[in-house]
């Protein structure tokens, strides 16, 4: 590593810095590393890395913190587990916030936190690319900002923040666009009073289609549910405890499928056999399935009760669309005013970040699964891609700052006054 420091003070940074000047792209030196994304997973990872002394920046693509919570989330939205279970390391949510704080309360801990620790993303940064130099041994990451303006941040390390929910899916649908009504995703779905006396189609039986339908119930629409696969209802509470927390507990004393039987027990118990609705259960347990795929049951906040008496109805997948009419794949046409995707979202990592060996260029996340798909080759890290929550996305972000933390010492000396003197602009946070 001294000899490696030696030579990047030396000769292959002037070399570096001349080849820079002939592209005409401003650059700017990080002296510690260069993050993409300015969500939780984001905030989380550069709060533990100032912990330890060590300054970061944030490439945010967005003009704020958490854009997806501010932009693309419906006003009802709570956390669907207790807050203990969500709050970020190093600071815990404010006391007198409930058990499961709204989605305003969120983005005000988010505020604060940021604060908190200094943390000052580069705001309405898109990041292009990002690529490792062998030549040089930097990354090398690419944005283009508001007014069209090139940006090469260079840094030793980089975190991908940008997490599994950067992009939203929409199927292709036969005859979606000959649809007249509406088709939009759930993450432009806000509230359910602009679809007052309207009866509307969601997609999708996950938490996200489950609450958006119970919300347009409250507003005197008139939704159904498309459930196209098996799935997984928990009640959100047993025995006055959350079933995510009882679970973590019950976990620590007896193997998953004895703690999966009693969860589906205790379901079958307080919410009857839903199978009765059209909501089929797979046949793995809720806890092994989320260990297998990271499919998440679905917390029932009082959707089921709506889906019981009749007010939610429940329907097949769709066949194709036409006007306003719909066909599912048992043959029944009904007619719609609206069409809600509750169909998810997906990371765009492969889109932007040149390296295949530790992202997997079908669906973006880690090749390897939790608790191994954090670390890479050459100082690449990621953050939030654990599929479980804010609460994975801590424990990566504690081991990343550790990780660093062993060879910031020796690598501090590439920000020497004598590296530093080649340089334009310095980010140092702290």
């Amino acid at each position: 590593m001294e000899e490696y420091l030696k030579e990047i003070e030396g000769k292959r940074v002037h070399d570096y810095d001349a080849q820079m000047v002939k592209t005409m792209v401003k650059r700017v030196w990080v002296r510690g590393p260069v993050i993409v994304g300015a969500g939780p997973s984001g905030l989380a990872v550069a709060a533990c890395l100032k912990h330890k002394g060590i300054p970061s920046l944030i490439l945010e693509r967005s003009d704020c913190l958490a854009s997806m919570w501010e932009f693309k989330t419906y006003d009802r939205l709570c956390l669907h587990l207790p807050k203990k279970f969500c709050q970020l390391p190093l600071l815990p949510f404010p006391r007198n916030f409930p058990s499961y704080p709204t989605k305003q309360q969120f983005l005000a801990y988010l505020n604060a936190y940021a604060l908190h620790f200094g943390i000052k993303p580069a705001f309405s940064n898109t990041v292009l690319s990002a690529e490792f130099d062998y030549r040089f041994g930097f990354w090398r990451v690419k944005t283009k900002g508001l007014k069209k303006e090139m940006t090469e941040y260079v840094g030793q390390w980089l975190i991908v923040a940008t997490g599994e929910n950067a992009e939203a899916v929409v199927p292709q649908i036969e005859g979606m666009d000959d649809f007249s009504g509406p088709v939009i995703h759930s993450s432009s779905y806000k509230r359910g009073s602009e679809f007052f006396g309207k009866k509307v189609l969601v997609v999708g039986c996950g938490n996200s289609g489950m609450e958006v339908c119970l919300d347009l119930c409250d507003h005197n629409a008139r939704p159904s549910l498309v459930v196209r696969d098996t799935v997984h209802i928990l009640p959100q509470q047993m025995f006055g405890k959350s079933t995510f927390g009882l679970s973590m507990c019950l976990l620590k004393w007896f193997p998953i499928r004895i703690v999966d039987r009693f969860l589906l027990l205790m379901s079958r118990l307080m919410l009857g056999d839903t199978a009765q609705y059209g909501l089929n259960r797979p046949k793995a347990g809720p806890l092994e399935l989320k260990n297998l795929n990271g499919k998440t049951p679905v917390l029932d906040v009082g959707t089921l009760a709506q889906i019981k008496c009749g007010k939610i109805k429940v329907c097949r997948g769709i066949s194709r669309l036409a006007d306003h009419a719909v066909e599912f794949v048992d043959g029944k046409v009904e007619m719609f005013d609206a069409i809600i995707l509750a169909t998810g979202y997906k990371s765009n990592v492969p889109s932007w970040l040149k390296e295949s060996d530790m992202f997997n260029e079908k669906d973006g996340l880690p090749r390897k699964a939790f608790p191994n798909g954090w670390k890479g080759e050459n100082g690449l890290y990621s953050v939030g891609f654990t599929k479980r929550g804010l609460l994975g996305a801590s424990i990566d972000a504690k081991r990343i700052a550790e990780d660093i933390e062993h060879c910031w010492k020796a690598a501090i000396k590439l920000t020497s006054p004598l590296a530093l003197s080649h340089h334009h602009i310095d980010t140092t946070t702290d």
